[in-house]
């Protein structure tokens, strides 16, 4: 296994390195860890954003209640499409671009490639804007929910924003640095957090009247879930002025870079155009692919249900639906922001030709990302009943409960599935991904409509299909990546060892929720008490048994973000 020998002469290297006098030899740096930390930074900052986002949802849907959230599902759900489109792709295939160039020390031509960037977000982000505000009459009805139309015309000037700040985020992801994409996205939510639910109240209030006017009892829900909406364009551009700024100050730095640049000839801006166009179309078909599920999933639900005579159960299940995907799409975050950090990353590292560090970064890659996933998964599995009561407590919530259950085992099928996309994209086989999310989404849909038809399964249909959808991604990729770079996946310390440190963890988390809910008086505030006791206690117990185990050994301890202090505390404890 080549990338096991990479390990092998790195461990010889520091063995042969001689000490410092009076100090102890200088750990030197993984060539896995830069990416790991950066992605660490963007992780810590999307586990922020999308903590603040189940907060800031809690009183939200206590707002506009299970109808007006499966609108606002709805909405985001198409919003999401038309973002990866004209946006989403952008910081991908510009940080990849930028990457490789600064790699080569060719700044002038990571400049230009920010200024073509740039126009093509207004026209590609132009477009996408115009088509939400246009359609969504056309993709409300399309859904069987016609009220979501109000929160899909507020999303439209969204679309246009985000396209400017997904190249300016690029950018920077591309330079090596995730802190402006980490704080800009902190400050979006924040933004969003506070506009939404303020817009919402106000917005749900002037719908009842008018559901008083028309004699309708669906207006305050739609307008209500509407006014949810206004927060996201609001964060977007706050987050697009941070970055605008931060950008303006660094100008001075990028001429300074220009003028030593003496690398060679200047890439004309037709030759970036094309790069530009021929890097970001297979990621966005790939990505388009990948993501377009939720909405086919919205559209063939919506329909079966419809036909099978439970058209009124359409938007508050969907909207139960929404509240177990926010909760599982948290631990993914973590592996989306690893794939940000990974392909600039991955980039670099081809351009150098340094095969030895390509294998190393993508054992690091899903290592990490499954030492996050697996946990998660078992987390949300014995702990789900506390945590929707304590989060979404509401009529609906033992479907909520039960949906998350059978639907936990996601956060480790998305989160490989994301990694290995990432990493594919990384090493220049643009096409692989694209095509094997398109033969999973084929195979998904014909699971789902099984399911809906045949087995009449509801809302299970579209849980339980996701997760085949993910799984079948994760197994076409994993032959793609051992086809194109030799790779050989390590099972024992990626899979089976974090997997038994998850299930002691998951048998101790629900051993401490079991004994306090037994003692502990009702209410929501004893609830949360028992769900911060359980979570202590498992993350305590995971901790100690990869050690003891053997999963993270000291140098993979040292390497990770804090792993001084870290490495420190576990020798203490006497865990290393």
């Amino acid at each position: 296994m080549e990338n096991k020998k990479y390990s092998q002469n790195k461990s010889r290297e520091r063995a042969k390195s001689p000490a410092r006098s009076g100090t102890a030899p200088a750990r030197p740096k993984k060539s896995g860890g830069n990416f790991v930390i950066q992605g660490s930074i963007l992780a810590a900052a999307g586990i922020v954003v999308r903590l603040i986002g189940l907060i800031y949802r809690i009183p939200l849907i206590a707002i506009i209640g299970d109808e007006g959230n499966g609108y606002y599902t709805s909405a985001f759900s198409i919003y999401s499409i038309l973002l990866i489109v004209s946006s989403y792709s952008l910081p991908t295939a510009v940080s990849k671009l930028v990457s490789a160039r600064i790699a080569r020390g060719q700044y002038c031509n990571s400049r230009r490639i920010l200024k073509a960037s740039m126009i093509y977000a207004a026209g590609v982000g132009g477009i996408a804007a115009g088509a939400l505000w246009m359609g969504a009459d056309f993709f409300a009805g399309a859904m069987k929910m016609p009220y979501s139309s109000f929160a899909l015309r507020t999303l439209a000037p969204t679309v246009w924003v985000m396209a400017f700040l997904g190249v300016l985020r690029g950018y920077f992801q591309g330079t090596g640095t995730m802190v402006p994409t980490a704080i800009s996205q902190i400050l979006e939510q924040i933004v969003n957090a506070a506009v939404s639910i303020g817009a919402a109240w106000i917005l749900f209030r002037e719908g009842h009247k008018a559901d008083l006017v028309f004699g309708n009892d669906s207006l305050a829900y739609s307008y209500g879930a509407g006014g949810g909406t206004i927060g996201t364009g609001a964060g977007a551009l706050i987050a697009l002025v941070f970055c605008s700024v931060l950008m303006t100050s660094f100008r001075k730095i990028l001429r300074r870079q220009c003028r030593r640049d003496k690398t060679g000839p200047t890439e004309s801006y037709g030759q970036i155009g094309w790069l530009l166009s021929v890097t970001i179309f297979p990621i966005v078909l790939s990505s388009t692919v990948y993501n377009i599920s939720s909405v086919l999933d919205n559209f063939f639900f919506g329909q079966g249900m419809d036909k099978l005579g439970k058209g009124n159960l359409i938007a508050a299940q969907w909207g139960i639906f929404g509240k177990y995907h926010t909760l599982f799409m948290i631990p993914v975050a973590i592996a989306n922001a690893l794939s940000s950090s990974l392909i600039p990353s991955l980039s670099r590292a081809v351009a150098s030709r340094d095969k030895g560090q390509v294998l190393n970064k993508v054992s690091t890659a899903i290592r990490f990302s499954m030492l996050i996933a697996i946990p998660s998964t078992v987390g949300l599995m014995v702990l789900s009943a506390p945590i929707n009561n304590l989060l979404f407590h509401s009529a609906n919530a033992e479907l909520l409960i039960q949906i998350t259950v059978y639907g936990a085992s996601a956060v480790v099928f998305y989160s490989l599935s994301t990694v290995t996309n990432a990493i594919l994209q990384g090493i220049n086989h643009m096409k692989t991904p694209l095509k094997n999310s398109a033969i999973a989404l084929g195979l998904h849909i014909v699971l789902l409509l099984a399911m809906m038809y045949g087995l009449k399964s509801g809302i299970y249909a579209v849980v339980l299909s996701n997760i085949f959808f993910a799984v079948v991604v994760c197994v076409l990729n994993a032959r793609a990546i051992r086809r194109y770079l030799n790779y050989r996946q390590e099972y024992r310390k990626t899979f089976l060892l974090p997997g038994l440190s998850s299930l002691l963890m998951g048998m101790a988390a629900a051993g401490v929720s079991k004994g306090l809910e037994s003692v502990l008086p009702g209410g929501r505030l004893w609830l949360a008490v028992q769900v911060i006791c359980a979570v202590g206690a498992a993350v305590a117990v995971y901790g100690v048994c990869l050690l003891k185990f053997g999963a993270v050994d000291e140098d993979e301890l040292y390497a990770m973000p804090k792993g001084r202090k870290l490495t420190r505390i576990a020798k203490r404890l006497r865990l290393l």
